[in-house]
């Protein structure tokens, strides 16, 4: 498919969201970057999402899913990885001749490049971790076979002037959300045990109130939470978004998570140091002993 695309060609990649799906997909983009340096590579992206793309030099620009805006784009490629009812009608919006998609989206005969699972792409059968499922498809597309790199994020970093760690205490569903008392007790051992102070984050729909004797930052734009991660000492947290920005900065990372296959589709990509836990009974059985205890190995080897 690349050789098909003339010297300096437009692609617009359609990825609405969510926080962690458009961490994943820088991966992806950057493969396509790296193979093909004259591409024009847009992102089609809501805007509360949108700082996950600034300032990246892969990214010529970012795009408001709109009619109008993706019209305007003109792509020759477009790359639906997002593949509910409003991605496809932006993708067909774009009138690229070249129109790509997963096979296994809804109203995929839209597309006029049917992308397969990625365990075809890849040769392997096993379950694929979500950067490895977004990259698979540049490699079906034409990219060269190679390594997948980390996500990439930009933030402003600076050493803090006291240390501290970060805690995502909430998520988007009951199923990935560990108990307050369990966060209280992590932050509790980073302020008495490791000095650190902690720090407790969610959007501005969060209720937060259980921390309240802790510091909270609620409601921030993407950007400052971008910064607010990638100069902490270390993250805690559940299966979300803020997950993947800590472990595309390098940040030490420990998630908790719900079901156990999403502990191999959603683990930390290529963090530089992470623990993982799940249970079988539920986040809630998760042990706050065993947390503190993951919490105190990666401490010790990374802070």
């Amino acid at each position: 498919m690349l050789e098909r695309l003339h010297r300096g060609a437009k692609v617009a990649i359609v990825r609405l969201r969510s926080l962690g799906d458009c961490v994943l997909t820088t991966p992806a983009i950057h493969l396509l970057k790296c193979a093909r340096p004259d591409l024009e590579i847009g992102v089609v992206v809501e805007p509360r999402f949108a700082a996950v793309f600034e300032k990246n030099p892969d990214v010529a620009s970012i795009l408001r899913p709109q009619l109008t805006a993706v019209l305007a784009w003109r792509p020759q490629l477009v790359i639906n990885f997002h593949g509910g009812t409003r991605s496809l009608l932006l993708t067909a919006a774009t009138l690229a001749p070249f129109r790509a998609g997963f096979a296994h989206h809804r109203a995929a005969a839209l597309y006029n490049i049917r992308i397969p699972r990625a365990q075809e792409i890849l040769g392997e059968e096993r379950v694929v971790h979500t950067a490895e499922h977004l990259a698979s498809a540049m490699f079906y597309l034409g990219v060269p076979r190679t390594e997948i790199p980390r996500a990439i994020l930009f933030a402003d970093r600076r050493t803090a002037e006291q240390p501290y760690a970060v805690i995502h205490p909430v998520a988007a569903a009951a199923y990935k959300t560990w108990r307050p008392d369990g966060f209280l007790a992590v932050a509790e051992y980073f302020e008495r045990t490791a000095g650190l102070q902690a720090v407790f984050i969610g959007s501005a729909e969060d209720d937060l109130a259980a921390f309240s004797r802790h510091r909270i930052v609620t409601g921030a734009p993407l950007a400052e939470v971008n910064s607010l991660i990638s100069n902490a000492s270390i993250f805690v947290g559940n299966d979300s978004g803020p997950a993947h920005i800590a472990a595309a900065f390098g940040i030490p990372v420990v998630v908790l998570y719900g079901r156990p296959e999403h502990q191999l589709i959603w683990a930390p990509w290529k963090a530089t140091a992470a623990r993982t836990l799940v249970s079988p009974d539920g986040i809630t059985a998760i042990r706050t002993v065993d947390v503190i205890s993951a919490i105190a190995e990666i401490t010790a080897q990374s802070i």
